[in-house]
């Protein structure tokens, strides 16, 4: 169908997709912060599983539909290149938090298990990459490897959260993780949830078509299907996460917005799980090229800044901005340069 269009009329519904997801994912933060606050669960989780997971429905589409049509690259980069631009979507919002450091204020231990959880998962396609390509069914082991890796690493998260062994220092800036006060006439929680699904399979469906006309736009173009993934469309799939993270700062829900950015980074990475399953040409790691492990490289450098960021809990830096945001900043502004002059 998308192969009957034009380069322009591609384009067009490849921008189009990319703002419905982004305006889905204003709505998405509302009932994900009001169905933290009921389940009980905290925002760093809530951020985690409700935002994370659904926020990067579209990249996963995304990826596993480029994968089943053979297009390994396109898999791959804009799985990897997700993590990247999500983890800068973190520096931009600690931008618009005037206050103090977002890193300081949304200080939570939940967050520093799932910044070494994703740093672990992106260590395992490295790992695959370097091993024999061997396979069960085309699926290389790894790829379970990585979704019990994820499984566990959320039951620690949710353990740590409920008997954690020590506490950020309180301070007058530190937001605290308090359920909201509904107003009278909230919507019930059958309702919410309802709501959720829907714009979820509304993000899930534009994602698809972004998937589809990159495809076709790679072809038209003439543009390698690792520039489309790295700049297009991982930044396309994920606005999600960019509008929700602004928005949950301006709720004042700052754990929120820290983790659904950490948690949709660490379910990036079982992008290549699911997209491993759906290539049946062999294992999807070992058609990893140079610039895709350049990739994981970039998104562990970037998350380790992240974390000293939040170890450090820079209180303010220039304009409240720690450096962290600025590093990750800087490192991300390098390596798109970096790619793009690949070509």
């Amino acid at each position: 169908m998308f192969s009957e269009l034009s380069a322009a009329a591609n384009a067009g519904l490849f921008i189009l997709s990319a703002l419905v997801i982004g305006f889905a994912g204003v709505a998405l933060t509302r009932r994900a912060d009001m169905l933290a606050d009921r389940s009980g669960v905290g925002e760093a989780i809530a951020g985690a599983v409700f935002l994370g997971v659904t926020t990067s429905l579209s990249g996963t589409v995304t990826s596993v539909t480029a994968a089943a049509e053979g297009a390994a690259s396109l898999s791959i980069s804009n799985a990897l290149g997700g993590i990247a631009a999500q983890t800068a979507f973190l520096a931009i919002a600690d931008i618009t938090y005037r206050r103090a450091n977002l890193e300081h204020a949304a200080a939570e231990l939940t967050n520093l298990v799932l910044v070494t959880l994703l740093m672990l998962t992106l260590s395992i396609p490295l790992l695959a990459y370097s091993m024999p390509a061997f396979t069960i069914g085309a699926v290389h082991p790894a790829s379970l490897i990585l979704i019990v890796t994820y499984v566990a690493g959320l039951r620690l998260s949710q353990q740590v959260r409920a008997s954690p062994m020590w506490h950020p220092a309180q301070t007058p800036e530190t937001r605290r993780d308090l359920p909201d006060v509904e107003e009278e006439g909230a919507p019930s929680t059958a309702r919410l949830a309802a709501e959720f699904l829907v714009l979820m399979g509304t993000v899930g469906i534009a994602g698809w078509v972004i998937a589809e006309t990159a495809l076709e736009l790679s072809a038209q173009t003439g543009m390698s299907q690792a520039i489309m993934g790295t700049l297009f469309t991982s930044v396309a799939t994920s606005l999600p996460e960019l509008v929700t993270t602004l928005a949950a700062v301006r709720r004042g829900a700052l754990q929120l917005a820290v983790g659904g950015i950490i948690g949709g980074n660490t379910y990036d990475v079982l992008f290549l799980a699911l997209s491993d399953a759906a290539y049946r040409e062999g294992s999807l790691y070992h058609a990893m090229e140079p610039r895709h492990v350049f990739l994981i490289a970039l998104a562990l450098a970037m998350s380790a800044v992240l974390l000293l960021g939040l170890l450090r809990r820079e209180k303010s830096g220039a304009g409240n901005i720690g450096f962290e945001s600025v590093l990750v900043l800087a490192i991300y502004a390098g390596a798109l340069t970096f790619q793009i002059a690949l070509g």
